[in-house]
């Protein structure tokens, strides 16, 4: 049990700082995942502060397709992370599972990812570790991003001198020591994106050191390499990602989710379900492909056979010349190509000669190439310098007869007729085309319906994404991208929002709870506290929750309040006089009226007889149930020896007597004559009498 609060019951992972573990929160009766750091590193304070305080930044943001965090503390010597709980699985074990995903795949799931960093990165946060064991999968179809346990503020960010991530995936700027920001995830998530189409990393070395060298000194290869026949934007998308300068990369992850979204759209069903067919690998040669996958490389179109073997579209040689003539292998980046003979003439007799091959390389394409250079690349290039030399070998060096004027004109009139085909064919487009400007309506309010049909009868597609809204009806439109107003072309697509209605909540129970803990729940599921009451209760203690409305996991909208009763305990009963009756009654009497009886003691009264309730307290009023009520019991009047007066004045005994606690009746002698001496007394002396008793005397 951690902190009073989360039980552990299983272990989930171990990394290089912390322990995660499926945990229940005893208080909400939920799981959540509770990350611990590691005993050793909870003994650093500044590392615990660093700890904590990361908890505290991530708490502040919430988006669908980030991990929330819940709860951060310290229990004694244990630091603790609580966490929203995932149930699936990571982007790790699809790939370990799967070998390489599919284009529309790989797509989707980088759309969730990116949006969920572009919001983080919006917010000034920069998470640094992004690889695909921190992308969870869950078992309902989200997708979210993990761990931001590495994440700094941007604008508090500084260069720690440690390398940081993992190599895998780190950026250039952290290996040498620079600070890290936005573009640096956006590196992790180019290689990541190159890693979902192949099934493998582009750089793997014997260290880990090896690897980093190659982030700063090696360009990421296009997926194409591996993948022949994959959409050239995707091979864009990576090198876009995964450049070494960050200045060269999208700023942060809202500039790459509008890449990726148009690559999305744009490419078409068979670029997006591309085959996953591997490039044979050049250290073994034979193909790598995942089995399921697996075709044989020989059957590409552009391999060519030159004396009875394969020449892979890797290698730097071609075949070229007429069929009928002797043909020759030779360098693809030669001076010079075979062409007829000197001494053949054209159907214009005009000589031929041995033409050398124009240089159309560049200064980059001079230098010397990295052994991971695009294969795709390098064919493309070939291509282009084939066609090149072919034009400039059918121009002759000399000409026999000077070109007809005739000619010239009837060039000139096809020119201009292409250009005159051309200018009309832009203006349609432009115009009344695909390339027309049209203005998107506001579709607010609208039935999804109604505004999918006015968008195509203007020749926009579109598509749709649910959202949740507090006004709009579920299924009607809350808004469009790009916003109403805005002027698109009609080739461009509009997505719009269409309206799920309004997120609900379960209502949180807290009956039994204590009354400065509810509105933490309460806060906690998105709902408010309403009216609060108080009432006697018999059954439930003081402070703690009796009742509430609605009810316990009924689903209410953001910021419903949940009114609750307070119990004020058990009500007040009141207190019976039991004084003057006997101790059985009494105790009867207080029992029945709820109150427990007390016995305070005895004394001796004259006026209340033994065994009866002389006094109670309390003597009245009202008291708490169960409450003591203390009673004294009385063992009646004291007895008391009556002392003699015989002899003595009248005034004298009359005073002993009293004092000893009697009262004095005097009977004068029937003589008429009054002496004032006790002659007689009744009871006599020496006898025992209550106290209080009267006492005869008889005066002569």
């Amino acid at each position: 049990m951690i902190d009073g609060r989360y039980r552990i019951v299983e272990r989930l992972a171990v990394g290089g700082m912390s322990t995660v573990y499926r945990a229940t929160d005893v208080r909400l009766e939920r799981s959540v995942a509770l990350k611990l750091l590691h005993p050793h590193l909870a003994e650093d304070p500044l590392l615990v502060e660093r700890f904590r305080t990361e908890a505290i930044t991530a708490a502040g943001f919430s988006h669908p397709h980030i991990v929330g965090v819940l709860d951060t503390g310290v229990d004694g010597s244990t630091a603790y992370l609580a966490m929203e709980l995932v149930r699936g699985h990571t982007l790790r074990q699809l790939l370990r599972d799967q070998g390489r995903l599919a284009p529309r795949q790989a797509l989707a799931l980088l759309d969730a990812i990116v949006e969920g960093l572009s919001a983080a990165h919006t917010a000034g946060l920069v998470h640094r570790d992004i690889k695909p064991e921190n992308v969870l999968l869950s078992d309902s179809g989200q997708i979210k991003v993990a761990d931001f346990g590495l994440a700094r503020a941007a604008t508090n960010q500084t260069s720690t001198g440690n390398l940081i991530g993992t190599v895998a995936y780190v950026s250039p700027e952290l290996v040498t020591g620079a600070p890290a920001d936005a573009r640096s995830d956006i590196y992790a998530l180019g290689i990541m994106a190159y890693e979902m189409l192949t099934g493998r990393q582009p750089f793997v070395a014997d260290t880990p050191i090896a690897v980093a060298y190659q982030h700063v000194t090696g360009d990421v290869p296009a997926p194409s390499g591996v993948l022949p026949g994959l959409a050239t934007d995707l091979d864009e998308l990576v090198e876009f990602c995964t450049r070494r300068d960050p200045e060269d990369r999208p700023q942060d992850a809202e500039a790459l989710l509008g890449e990726i979204r148009q690559i999305r759209r744009t490419l078409t069903d068979d670029q997006l379900d591309h085959p996953a067919v591997e490039a044979p690998d050049t250290a073994s040669g034979s193909p790598v492909a995942h089995d399921s996958t697996r075709r044989v490389a020989a059957t590409e179109p552009d391999q060519t056979e030159v004396i009875g073997r394969r020449v892979e579209p890797a290698d730097a040689t071609a075949v070229i010349g007429p069929e009928r003539e002797a043909t020759s292998v030779i360098d693809a980046a030669g001076a010079t190509r075979a062409i007829p003979r000197p001494e053949e003439t054209t159907s214009t007799g005009q000589l031929t000669a041995v033409v050398p091959a124009p240089d159309t390389t560049t200064a980059d394409e001079r230098r010397p190439r990295s052994p991971r250079a695009s294969e795709r690349q390098a064919r493309k290039n070939d291509k282009a310098a084939r066609r090149q030399w072919a034009r400039e070998a059918q121009k002759p060096r000399e000409s026999l007869e000077s070109p007809s004027s005739r000619r010239r004109g009837w060039i000139l009139g096809v020119v201009l007729l292409l250009v005159a085909a051309l200018v009309a064919t832009a203006a349609w487009f432009f115009g009344m085309g695909p390339g027309s400007p049209v203005q998107i309506p506001q579709f607010s309010g609208q039935p999804a319906a109604a505004a999918v049909q006015a968008l195509a009868a203007d020749g926009v597609t579109s598509s749709q994404r649910q959202v949740f809204d507090e006004e709009v009806k579920k299924g009607r439109v809350v808004g469009s991208e790009p916003e109403p107003g805005a002027t698109i072309r009609r080739y461009q697509s509009v997505e719009l929002l269409i309206s799920k209605g309004p997120e609900l909540f379960a209502v949180p129970n807290v009956v039994g709870r204590d009354d400065d803990s509810v509105k933490k729940v309460l806060k906690a599921a998105h709902v408010a506290a309403g009216t609060v009451s108080r009432e006697y209760n018999e059954s439930i203690a003081a402070g703690l929750v009796v009742s509430q409305d609605p009810v316990p996991d009924r689903q209410v909208r953001r910021g419903t309040k949940i009114s609750y009763v307070v119990s004020r305990g058990p009500a007040p009963v009141k207190v019976p006089d039991v004084t003057g009756r006997s101790e059985q009654d009494a105790v009867d009497a207080l029992g029945a009226a709820g109150l427990t009886a007390q016995k305070g003691g005895e004394e001796f009264d004259k006026t209340v007889a033994k065994g009866s309730v002389i006094s109670q307290d309390p003597a009245s009023g009202t008291a708490k149930r169960d409450s003591t009520v203390t009673y004294t019991v009385s063992k009646g009047p004291k007895m008391i020896e009556v002392p003699g007066v015989r002899g003595k004045q009248l005034d004298e005994a009359k005073k002993v007597l009293e004092a000893a606690g009697f009262t004095v009746e005097v009977h004068a002698s029937s003589f008429g004559i009054i002496f004032g001496t006790v002659a007689t007394q009744d009871p006599k002396s020496g006898s025992k009498q209550p106290e209080g008793s009267t006492i005869t005397l008889g005066v002569v």
